[in-house]
């Protein structure tokens, strides 16, 4: 890895941990097995998960490691690179011996679990080379194991990418403060669009209607902040969406165009 590409990939780790000390609560909608089935569309049933061995990779504050134990996984590995871990630990403890939380990058996921399901959502479009993480994630896996991950998608962002890329240019290079008031102002902003979407066929109408409308006020200024202040982002093609997978050794890769404006892959190691 180039120097460059592991300075970015540090410093996002670093963004995240900051903001994931910050924000620690996974309440609500934000945190619901109702989000989980819709971040994981046709490709995998809440009900699918139960008894399951599972990884999740960039687990953050334990927001879908809870999701995935509350659908009845037997077991989560929760793998966090970040400072965040200490609240990873902390949200999860009431689930005692089912989660286990290893502070690691994703291409350090334990490799002699054979798990039945790797995770990773809203991952790795952060990794500026996400190529040794999948491939960790398909080695960690049993034959016929299954990895899902969830990414930002180019088509449908078209004029959102159009408004937000020179924002990014400034506010990945700021510290929290000024990023987290301008979230906030762009929160307060974006109400009435959310009230038109749910009226009008507007761009991003499914996932402002049916994704960011539900969430509490103050997970929408989360999300508009997750936006702003992580380093690097990717905003994957269709295309780039499948070929993560399938370059990483995975068959019938599969792929959900989740709202029209990101994707839900999925793919399955092959049997012996």
């Amino acid at each position: 890895m180039s120097e460059p590409t592991h300075g970015l990939r540090d410093r996002t780790i670093a963004d995240f941990g900051d903001q994931w000390t910050r924000f620690q609560r996974n309440d609500g909608f934000y945190g619901s097995a109702e989000l989980f089935a819709d971040m994981c569309g046709p490709l995998l049933a809440p009900s699918d998960v139960r008894g399951l061995s599972v990884a999740d990779i960039g687990s953050g504050t334990g927001r879908i490691v809870q999701m995935l134990l509350d659908a009845g996984a037997a077991h989560v590995v929760a793998v966090e690179p970040s400072a965040a871990c200490d609240v990873l630990r902390q949200n999860l403890a009431a689930f005692g011996s089912r989660v286990e939380c290893v502070q690691a990058r994703g291409e350090d996921i334990p490799r002699d679990r054979a798990f039945d399901l790797v995770t990773s959502i809203g991952v790795l479009h952060h990794i500026p080379d996400p190529a040794p993480v999948v491939k960790a994630a398909f080695e960690s896996l049993r034959p016929g194991g299954r990895m899902l991950v969830w990414l930002y998608g180019r088509e449908g962002n078209g004029l959102y990418l159009t408004l937000t890329e020179p924002l990014r240019a400034v506010t990945t290079r700021l510290p929290h403060a000024p990023v987290f008031a301008l979230a906030r102002l762009l929160t307060a902003l974006l109400v009435p669009y959310v009230w038109l979407c749910r009226r009008l066929p507007l761009p991003l109408r499914g996932y402002f209607a049916e994704v960011f409308g539900p969430m509490a006020y103050d997970k929408r200024e989360l999300i508009v902040y997750d936006q702003l202040r992580p380093a690097y982002a990717k905003y994957y093609t269709r295309d780039e969406a499948a070929a993560l997978l399938a370059q990483g050794g995975f068959a019938d890769v599969r792929v959900h165009h989740r709202h029209g404006y990101s994707w839900t892959v999925s793919g399955t190691r092959p049997g012996p």
